[in-house]
């Protein structure tokens, strides 16, 4: 049970950043030292992590679309590391890297725990 509460709060989290990313991609891309130049690529990945979190929050048990986000977090971190060459702000795009790995690290975390839950309850008794 504690998993699927981990799980529905990475929903909600996933939504909320996703609602940032696509109304305030400049705001962010300055916050995270990326630069306002890639509104559209933060847009579509706010499309990403809402449609992400609305899975989550729509499954009763949602590891799949817990290593959906575990993608998600992975062309996150290319991104950054892309913005990182490009931008003299790698202090900010450093942090932005350690928060998609810290968020990445409880997604693979938790998705591997209902993954084996699911299994167990799976086997015959």
């Amino acid at each position: 049970m504690r998993d699927l509460r981990i799980a529905k709060g990475l929903g909600y989290f996933s939504i909320a950043l996703g609602l940032a990313e696509l109304l305030a991609p400049r705001r962010l891309g300055r916050l995270i030292g990326a630069g306002e130049e890639h509104r559209r690529l933060i847009q579509m990945f706010g499309v990403r992590e809402i449609a992400a979190g609305v899975a989550i929050l729509a499954s009763p048990r949602p590891h799949k679309s817990l290593w959906a986000r575990v993608a998600g977090d992975a062309l996150d971190v290319a991104a950054l590391l892309a913005a990182m060459r490009q931008t003299g702000q790698r202090g900010r795009v450093a942090g932005a890297l350690g928060a998609v790995a810290g968020v990445s690290a409880l997604d693979v975390f938790t998705a591997e725990r209902m993954r084996r839950s699911t299994a167990r309850a799976l086997l015959p008794s």
